[in-house]
C-alpha cells in the first residue's frame, strides 16, 4: 500500500477532504445531522467549530507540507491500531491524519459516541481514491498489530497497558487544560477564556478546568461575563449536572461562586466536573508555571505567554496529545 500512493497524494487528498468539509453537500450536512443525534453532548455549533478548526488548522495544503518536512517518514508500513475517544466530535482525527500520512495501514477502532463523522469522511477518501480501502480499516477488535495509539480514561489506560504493553505504544490518560490569570485581562479576553471554559460542555482535554489566579482576585467581573454562555444550562445533561453539584455543595457547606451555568469552587485539582470550574490563588506566579509545565496532568496552558485566550480548542498539527510526538513515533516503527 505505501508504494501505491505518494505522501504528496496523500496530502491531496486530505487538502480535498477540507474542501468537501467546508461545503454545504447535503450528504455532509445529513452526515451533521446525524452525528448530532446520536449523541446528546454534540450540538450542531459543536460540530461546525470541530469541523472549522480540522479544515484551518490540519487541512491546508501549506500548513501540511511544512509539518511532514519535519520528519523522515517510514520506508515500509507496520499495522497500526488506533483506539479513539469519543468526548468530542472528531477527538480522533489529528491520528487519523498522522496514520494516514505516515503511510502505515491503520485499523480504527471507534468510539460508538463519535463515528458517524469519521465513517463518512473515510468513505468519502475511499470513493476518491480506491487505494485508501488498503490503508484504512474501521474494526471493533484489534488484532495482529505492530503497533498502538490509544486514548482514554485512566481507567482505561490501565487496560490498555496490558494489552498492548508488549508492543510499541502510545498510551493517553486523562487530561486537563488550565488558564493562568493576573487581573490585567480586558473583557474580550474574559469573553474568550469563556470559549475555552465552556465549549464541548468542558469535555475536552484542552478545555479549562480551572483558573489560577492572584490572591484577592474579584470573581465579580469575570462571572458576569461568563453569563453569555448561559444558555448552556438549556442541555438536560448539563443542566443535570449543574444542579446535582450545587446540590452537594450546599448540603455540605461548600463555599462557592455561580452564575445560571457554571459553579465556580475553591480547589487544587486541575480537573473539574462538567458545569464547575475550579479555581485556586497563587502567590508567586514563577513557582507556578513550573508546577504546571510539569505536571503530567495538564494538557495546555492557556493566558498570556502561553497559548492564547478562545484558541485552546485550535490546536496545530504539531501540538500533539499529551505532549508526545504522534508522527515521530510512527515515524519510528
Amino acid at each position: 500500500m505505501a508504494d501505491k500512493l505518494s505522501t504528496e497524494q496523500r496530502i491531496d487528498l486530505l487538502c480535498r477532504l477540507g474542501e468537501y468539509m467546508e461545503s454545504n453537500e447535503l450528504a455532509w450536512m445529513d452526515i451533521q445531522d446525524r452525528a448530532v443525534g446520536a449523541n446528546q453532548w454534540f450540538t450542531p455549533t459543536h460540530v461546525s467549530l470541530v469541523i472549522d478548526n480540522i479544515v484551518n488548522e490540519y487541512l491546508q495544503k501549506d500548513k501540511l507540507m511544512q509539518w511532514v518536512s519535519n520528519y523522515k517518514l517510514p520506508d515500509t508500513n507496520k499495522q497500526v491500531g488506533i483506539v479513539m475517544a469519543g468526548n468530542i466530535p472528531l477527538v480522533g482525527f489529528h491520528d487519523f491524519i498522522c496514520g494516514f500520512v505516515s503511510g502505515h495501514r491503520l485499523l480504527l477502532k471507534l468510539s460508538s459516541k463519535d463515528e458517524v463523522l469519521l465513517k463518512h469522511l473515510i468513505a468519502k477518501l475511499e470513493e476518491w481514491e480506491p487505494t485508501v480501502t488498503e490503508q484504512v480499516t474501521i474494526a471493533e477488535r484489534l488484532n495482529g498489530c505492530d503497533a498502538y495509539i490509544a486514548t482514554g480514561s485512566n481507567n482505561t489506560a490501565r487496560y490498555f497497558e496490558q494489552y498492548f504493553g508488549k508492543y510499541p505504544h502510545i498510551i493517553r490518560k486523562n487530561r486537563t487544560s488550565v488558564a493562568i490569570l493576573d487581573d490585567s485581562e480586558t473583557d474580550e479576553d474574559l469573553a474568550l477564556l469563556a470559549d475555552d471554559v465552556y465549549l464541548y460542555y468542558g469535555l475536552g482535554c484542552r478545555n479549562v478546568t480551572q483558573v489560577c489566579v492572584p490572591r484577592g482576585y474579584n470573581f465579580e467581573r469575570l462571572i458576569t461575563i461568563f453569563n453569555r454562555h448561559n444558555d448552556y444550562a438549556d442541555l438536560n445533561k448539563y443542566k443535570n449536572n449543574y444542579d446535582y453539584h450545587l446540590a452537594i455543595y450546599l448540603l455540605n457547606r461548600v463555599p462557592y461562586m455561580s452564575n445560571e451555568s457554571l459553579l465556580l469552587v475553591e480547589n487544587d485539582m486541575p480537573f473539574s466536573a462538567v458545569s464547575v470550574l475550579h479555581y485556586k490563588y497563587y502567590d508567586n506566579k514563577e513557582d507556578l508555571v513550573k508546577h504546571l509545565t510539569t505536571s503530567e496532568e495538564i494538557q495546555a496552558i492557556i493566558g498570556k505567554g502561553f497559548i492564547p485566550f478562545g484558541d485552546s480548542q485550535k490546536p496545530a498539527l504539531s501540538e500533539y496529545a499529551d505532549g508526545v510526538d504522534t508522527m515521530e513515533f510512527l515515524c519510528s516503527l
